[in-house]
């Protein structure tokens, strides 16, 4: 089985273009997944065309009896069911053993977002004097401009950006390819980010990572704790929100478009979503927003 699984994980990574942390996650995922499995067959060598519905069950019972939540139970199906796509595409079973396996319930929480006074001013944080600070202010800018996820931010390459188009070209989840526009204050911050830009270069960056256009304050290609530290200090400048990530940038980016009138489905194909119900989520963040409005102005409300 472990030879699956590895070339599995890199079917992820050549033909799915998955992150770093997307992997790591399957990895965890499907290592207690493998863990089960040897307990449950005695530690005895079995054909993985033996596993079937009753032993993904036993497994969610498992999971469920060690105290994991029903996100996380739901979590490590959902990688154990991708594992099984992935061996039937493969031609190594012909069945898919999770496909009528019920995930749990879970409650959906609404995406966390700051407000526009927020935003404003924690663009005006970083120090413009500084190269760094005048990098952080185009981070800022791009994650909440644009809408993307941190790792099409950290790949961004220097002839992705179009400025006399005023767009910018990112590469999501399963290599799909998105052309996004480039809002004016995002453009200017971009354009004096990469005025100053040389002299990141300079500190030493290698050949590889010379196009692309986030560089660290040591010269090398910025990693994705680097530009959550980055993020999660702005934020917490402004606002008292339990999470400070990149993410949350990518929902206010969402939730103020809704709020300002965008068609759903234009906001779905910004955010490179595959479903509309997932860009759904942002409009009972809007709702709920209407509705504190209404009770606030409304007499008889």
């Amino acid at each position: 089985m472990l030879k699956r699984l590895e070339s599995y994980f890199d079917y992820l990574i050549r033909e799915r273009n998955y992150s770093v942390h997307t992997i790591a996650a399957y990895r965890d995922d499907l290592r207690q997944f493998s863990q089960f499995l040897g307990k449950h067959f005695g530690n005895a060598s079995f054909k993985i065309t033996e596993i079937d519905q009753l032993t993904i069950r036993l497994f969610m019972g498992d999971l469920l009896d060690d105290g994991f939540t029903k996100r996380s139970v739901a979590r490590k199906l959902a990688s154990v069911r991708s594992f099984y796509r992935y061996l039937v595409k493969t031609a190594v079973v012909r069945h898919n053993p999770c496909l009528n396996i019920v995930t749990p319930k879970i409650q959906k929480k609404l995406p966390v977002f700051l407000d526009e006074p927020a935003i404003e001013k924690m663009m005006s944080l970083p120090d413009l004097t500084t190269v760094d600070g005048i990098r952080d202010r185009a981070i800022l800018e791009l994650f909440y401009g644009a809408g993307i996820r941190l790792s099409e931010l950290l790949s961004l390459k220097l002839a992705d950006l179009d400025f006399h188009n005023n767009t910018l070209r990112v590469m999501g989840k399963g290599r799909k390819q998105r052309i996004l526009p480039l809002g004016s204050k995002a453009k200017d911050a971009l354009k004096a980010y990469l005025d100053r830009r040389i002299e990141l270069v300079a500190r030493g960056v290698s050949r590889e990572q010379a196009p692309v256009v986030f560089l660290s304050a040591r010269g090398k290609q910025l990693y994705p704790k680097g530009v959550y530290l980055i993020v999660n200090k702005y934020i917490g400048a402004v606002s008292e929100i339990e999470r400070k990530s990149p993410h949350v940038l990518r929902h206010t980016f969402a939730t103020h478009l809704l709020n300002h009138g965008a068609d759903l489905r234009a906001v779905k194909e910004l955010l490179g979503h595959e479903s509309l119900s997932t860009t759904q989520l942002y409009t009972h963040v809007t709702v709920t927003r209407l509705k504190r409005i209404y009770d606030q102005a409304h007499p008889k409300a």
